[in-house]
């Protein structure tokens, strides 16, 4: 039995009379006959009582394969569909991974664009760092992730997709908070509040880096992992802290945000993927993606 047999069937049931069934379905109508015939012998039952050579009326089994036969096809549409759109990438699961740093600046906007085009597809976002994502991408627990290079893995595919200068974030009351620009060299007596030096290696050595071109290193007091948790501390009078420019959008009462005079590093955030692991779901992602790039 072949789908055409059971849209052929379909098409006589409607109709109950070979020609007009034929006609709609564009083929002759002895072929018509000859393929319902050989229907009826491979199921061994009647579907149709002949009224006279053109004209027929459903059999009791033939009532019964009507709505069977209705069931089949629309599963079979159903499926068709759904394969389609997994192929074009419009359904399906994406694993992201993603910095802290990310989620104040592209990544709710990427994901919002994303969720608008393609509402079907299932996101599952993962916080990690940039070393945890590399490991998640070789491991293919992740597939694609949102980092800042340097990357160990040079195997991995990455397209930078923003850059940003640092500030350093003040408690309110600090002397330093009336100035529009804060020049770097201000910095050399204060206490600095960090993330360890694992969590971020790019990032961090570009940090002291910038503290040496004022010629002092940092004196660091406090350590923690997360952006908001450093930025909660200067608000709480603990110390300062230099992060990247887009750390303004969070706001926090008690801390203020000013740009350095000199010319600062700029911080990369670059999507990262394996290339021979590309899906139509990431495809269209990485459109998205695209459309946020610098």
């Amino acid at each position: 039995m072949e789908i055409r047999h059971l849209r052929y069937f379909i098409a006589v049931a409607e109709e109950l009379h070979f020609s007009r069934a034929a006609e709609r379905l564009h083929i002759a109508q002895p072929p018509l006959s000859q393929q319902i015939q050989q229907l009826e012998l491979e199921l061994g039952v009647e579907l149709f009582h002949r009224k006279t050579k053109r004209q027929v009326q459903l059999t009791e089994a033939g009532q019964v394969f009507l709505q069977e036969a209705y069931q089949l096809l629309a599963q079979l549409e159903k499926a068709i569909d759904l394969t389609q759109r997994t192929g074009r990438g419009e359904k399906g699961q994406l694993r992201v991974g993603f910095t802290s740093l990310v989620t104040y600046n592209l990544l709710p906007q990427i994901l919002r664009k994303f969720r608008e085009k393609y509402s079907e597809v299932e996101l599952v976002l993962q916080e990690m760092t940039t070393t945890q994502q590399e490991q998640a991408l070789q491991n293919r627990h992740i597939h694609v992730g949102f980092a800042h290079p340097p990357l160990e893995d040079n195997t991995l595919h990455q397209q930078c997709i923003q850059q940003e200068a640092l500030i350093v974030a003040l408690p309110e009351t600090h002397l330093l908070a009336e100035q529009e620009c804060i020049p770097m060299r201000s910095l050399a007596e204060e206490f600095f509040i960090m993330f360890p030096r694992h969590l971020g290696p790019g990032l961090y050595d570009q940090i002291v880096s910038l503290c040496q071109q004022g010629n002092f290193s940092p004196k660091i007091t406090q350590e923690a992992i997360q952006m908001q948790t450093i930025i909660g501390l200067v608000s709480a009078g603990m110390g300062i802290a230099i992060v990247p420019s887009s750390l303004k959008n969070l706001q926090r009462s008690g801390v203020v945000y000013r740009p350095f005079q000199e010319k600062t590093p700029l911080i990369e955030t670059t999507i990262v993927w394996q290339q021979e692991d590309i899906t139509p779901v990431l495809q269209q992602f990485l459109q998205v993606v695209k459309s946020f790039s610098i």
